[in-house]
């Protein structure tokens, strides 16, 4: 598995399954890779995947695009910091992905693609607000996974 994250961390492109398997993978090998860097590619990979332009992910992910830009001409990787919130938005693809895996039919749904649309949504959850207003900080991003737990659960929809 940490071969498979160091692939995704170096901004490779992805198989369907690749998000799923970040989201399962033990926690200690996506601390190691946040703490290494990930390559600046990788945001560009989950921007496509997500439908999104670059600069509405890191809007959403509160990342300077520039300073990612600059980060790529330079060979270098993305800080600690902002690794974390790459990382954590492709584990949160893998939750939406597994979700569906585990609750119904997967073919043909496209988890990367519907959280991007979703995101967006407001929701009475969270008192009108969309999921994207809290993924730049980690504790916004916990609480979008633990929103969307309870949605699969029927807690909370």
């Amino acid at each position: 598995m940490r071969i498979f994250l160091s692939h995704v961390a170096g901004g490779g492109e992805v198989d369907p399954d690749a998000f799923t398997r970040i989201f399962r993978v033990d926690p200690a090998d996506r601390i190691s890779i946040i703490k290494s860097g990930v390559k600046p590619e990788a945001f560009g990979v989950i921007a496509r995947h997500m439908d999104r332009t670059r600069e509405q992910l890191g809007k959403t992910l509160g990342l300077s695009v520039t300073t990612i830009d600059r980060k790529q001409k330079a060979g270098e990787n993305l800080s600690p910091e902002q690794s974390e919130r790459v990382v954590a938005m492709a584990k949160l693809i893998g939750q939406v992905q597994a979700m569906v895996e585990e609750s119904g039919d997967p073919e043909g749904f496209d988890a990367a693609h519907w959280l991007g649309r979703w995101l967006d949504e407001p929701l009475p959850a969270l008192g009108g607000q969309r999921p994207a207003d809290f993924m730049d900080t980690a504790e916004g991003r916990e609480l979008v996974s633990r929103l969307l737990a309870m949605a699969q659960s029927g807690a909370y929809a």
